[in-house]
């Protein structure tokens, strides 16, 4: 017999299922709360019960996506690799956990580009579930072997959670089979990224790092 957590549980995953299936056929404008209910046949009360509005269905996905890239990306990672190895792990992942969504993709960053739109990955809304995606790559930095420059150690995985989002901007208008092209964008670009942190140890290249470093802690606010 189902415990009323499991139902609730089985509710609220429901309820973003037929969130998902409405915002890809009728638009995310023209979804409401109320046209939510109905489809996921609960009473609108019940769907205001569990989420206040449309963002936080959006949010919803967010964490659970997020969760499910954790618990299936963290036991691969292994101390001792380079980090092209490990970043490689984290994006396909990544790609791996989003892949049934991919039709709603496109749907779901005309809606996240808005400026007032809460549910950007970028806005003060996603803060929390931005930090808990940053740091799989503070994970994967720090079993990373030879360790980055200890000078852009620190900001370096909020730098790779961009590459991220830059990859995954990718992967929505990959209309490849299978997404392939993003496969083989990610196995390219890793190691590519592992050099560039490796020659961040030369002058040169370390100032352009850090320039790098220093723009993004302003974008912080």
């Amino acid at each position: 017999m189902s415990t009323p957590t499991a139902k609730s549980e089985a509710t609220r995953e429901l309820l973003v299922s037929t969130a998902l299936r409405l915002f890809r056929d009728v638009g995310y404008e023209k979804t409401t709360m109320r046209a939510i209910a109905s489809a996921a046949n609960v009473s609108t009360g019940s769907a205001y019960y569990y989420f206040a509005s449309k963002d936080d269905l959006v949010h919803e996905l967010y964490r659970s996506l997020q969760e499910e890239h954790r618990a299936r990306v963290l036991p691969l990672l292994r101390e001792g690799q380079n980090l092209g190895e490990l970043l490689r792990l984290v994006l396909n992942s990544g790609i791996d956990v989003m892949a049934p969504y991919h039709d709603f993709g496109s749907n779901f960053i005309s809606i996240a580009i808005k400026p007032s739109a809460t549910t950007s990955p970028f806005g003060s809304e996603s803060a929390v579930a931005r930090a808990r995606a940053i740091t799989l790559f503070r994970q994967a930095v720090t079993l990373s072997r030879p360790q980055p420059p200890l000078a852009i150690r620190d900001d370096l995985p909020e730098l790779l959670w961009y590459a991220y989002m830059a990859v995954t901007l990718f992967w929505v208008y990959d209309s490849s089979p299978d997404q392939v092209r993003t496969r083989r964008l990610i196995h390219q670009a890793a190691p590519l990224i592992s050099k560039l942190v490796i020659l961040s140890r030369l002058p040169v290249v370390r100032k352009i790092v850090e320039d790098i470093v220093q723009l993004i802690r302003g974008t912080r606010g």
